[in-house]
C-alpha cells in the first residue's frame, strides 16, 4: 500500500470523528484545480504501510477513524487488505473516491469494510472530460453512486463549485443522480500548484458563499439533502 502523506489528527475530514487522514499517490483523473497535485505522480512512497499501522496502534483510543483519500485510493491494488487490517484494529473507515472504480467499491461494500464514503461528482456528464481530463467520464461515477444508494450505506456526494460550473450545470448534475443522503457543495479555492496552461481558468473569480447557497437552494428540488 503506497501512502504519500498523512494528517495525524483532523476534526473536519470525517463527520463527527477525530480522524487520521491518509493520502495515496496517483490518480486516473487530471482535474485542473486539484489541491493534491504534488502526490499525483504515483512514483514514490513517502510512508510505509508498516509505519502507518504502528502509528494507528499507538493512537488507539485517541482517534475514532481513518480517512483514506488521495489521489485516488481505488487505484491501489492492496487497498482492500489494508482497509481490512485497519478495520480489525477497531477504527471507523471513511473512503474518499472519485467514483471511477465501482467494482472496487462493490467489493468494499460486500465485505462491510467502510463506514462512510465521500464521492466527488465533479461536473455534468457532458463536461466531465473538460473538467477532469482526457478519458474521464461520469458513467462509472454514477454507477458507484447508485451502488451506494442501493446498499443503503452512509455517504455523501461532493461538488467543488468551480467558476466553470454555472447554475444550469449544477441543476443538471443534481438531476443526473439518484437522491443521495447528503450532497455537499464546496467553495472553490485556487490551488497553489497547477499546470501553467491552466492559469487563466485557475484564476477565474470564485463564487461567493452566498451564491453557492443560492445554487444549493435550486438543487434541492432534485437533491433535497443539498448543503453548503
Amino acid at each position: 500500500m503506497m501512502i504519500a502523506g498523512m494528517v495525524k489528527s483532523s476534526l473536519v475530514d470525517y463527520p463527527g470523528m477525530v480522524s487520521c487522514v491518509l493520502f495515496t499517490p496517483g490518480c486516473n483523473f487530471d482535474c485542473f484545480y486539484c489541491h493534491n497535485r504534488s502526490i499525483l505522480e504515483g512514483t514514490h512512497e513517502v510512508l510505509s504501510a508498516g509505519y502507518v499501522e504502528s502509528f494507528l496502534r499507538r493512537r488507539a483510543g485517541l482517534l475514532d477513524g481513518v480517512v483514506i483519500s488521495g489521489g485516488e485510493p481505488t487505484l491501489q491494488p492492496d487497498l482492500i487488505p489494508f482497509i481490512r487490517k485497519i478495520k480489525k484494529s477497531g477504527y471507523k473507515i471513511k473512503l474518499d473516491t472519485n467514483g471511477s472504480s465501482p467494482s472496487t467499491v462493490k467489493q468494499i461494500l460486500d465485505n462491510g469494510f467502510c463506514d462512510y464514503f465521500a464521492v466527488d461528482y465533479k461536473a455534468p456528464a457532458a463536461k466531465y472530460e473538460e473538467i477532469c481530463g482526457r478519458g474521464a467520464g461520469a458513467g462509472t461515477v454514477k454507477e458507484t453512486i447508485q451502488l451506494l444508494v442501493d446498499a443503503g450505506v452512509d455517504f455523501e456526494v461532493r461538488t467543488t463549485v468551480i467558476p466553470q460550473l454555472g447554475k444550469d450545470d449544477l441543476i443538471s448534475m443534481s438531476k443526473e443522480l439518484p437522491a443521495v443522503p447528503k450532497y455537499v457543495l464546496n467553495r472553490y479555492r485556487p490551488p497553489e500548484n497547477y499546470k501553467e496552461y491552466d492559469r487563466s481558468r485557475i484564476m477565474e473569480k470564485p463564487y461567493s458563499q452566498e451564491e453557492i447557497k443560492s445554487f444549493a437552494g435550486l438543487m434541492k428540488e432534485y437533491q433535497p439533502n443539498t448543503v453548503c
